[in-house]
C-alpha cells in the first residue's frame, strides 16, 4: 500500500509535501481532529487529501478547512460531506499562542501530515509564512548543492 510506517509506532495517512515548498515552517503543533466513523474507516484506506487544506481560528477553537476525505466506499446514506469544516483539539493556552502568532505577523495555519498515533488520528499542523518566488529558488538551489556534496564525499570514498 502506498502508507509510510513510522518507527515510534505512528502510522502516516496523508503527508502535505508542498507546504514546505510554498512556506517556512515556524512552529508545529500535534491535534486531534473531530471526526464521524466513516471518515475515519476511509483515512484508514488512505484517501486523505491535505494539499488544499487551511486552518482558521474561529471563536475559541481551531477549524480544519479544505481537507479532503473522501466518501467511505461502504457507507451507504450516512457518508460524509468530503469537504466539510473539521474542528481541531489543542489545549487551550496552544490555542491563545496560536491566536496571538497569527493575529500579529502573517503567518498561516496549515496541515502537514495525518497520521495514527496511540489509536487516534492527528493532524500535525504549522504556522507558518509564506515563501516569495526567491525564497523557493534559494531552497530549491541550495538542496542542489548538498546533494552534490553528498554525492562528492560519496565518490571520494569509494577511491
Amino acid at each position: 500500500m502506498g502508507k509510510r510506517q513510522r518507527t515510534d509506532g505512528e502510522k502516516v495517512f496523508a503527508s502535505n509535501r508542498q507546504a514546505l515548498h510554498n512556506y517556512f515552517i515556524d512552529e508545529r503543533y500535534e491535534a486531534g481532529i473531530v471526526l464521524l466513523g466513516t471518515e475515519v474507516k476511509s483515512i484508514r484506506a488512505g484517501k486523505v487529501n491535505l494539499k488544499e487544506g487551511y486552518a482558521r481560528l474561529d471563536g475559541r477553537e481551531i477549524v480544519l478547512f479544505s481537507c479532503h476525505i473522501s466518501p467511505y466506499s461502504h457507507g451507504g446514506y450516512s457518508n460524509h460531506d468530503p469537504l466539510r469544516p473539521r474542528k481541531l483539539l489543542l489545549h487551550r493556552q496552544e490555542i491563545q499562542r496560536i491566536k496571538q502568532k497569527t493575529r500579529s505577523g502573517g503567518a498561516t495555519l496549515i496541515p502537514l501530515r495525518m497520521y495514527l498515533a496511540r489509536g487516534h488520528v492527528k493532524v500535525e499542523i504549522a504556522l507558518a509564512r509564506g515563501k516569495k518566488l526567491w525564497d523557493k529558488r534559494e531552497s530549491i538551489r541550495s538542496r542542489e548543492q548538498d546533494r552534490e556534496a553528498r554525492a562528492a564525499v560519496r565518490g571520494r570514498r569509494g577511491t
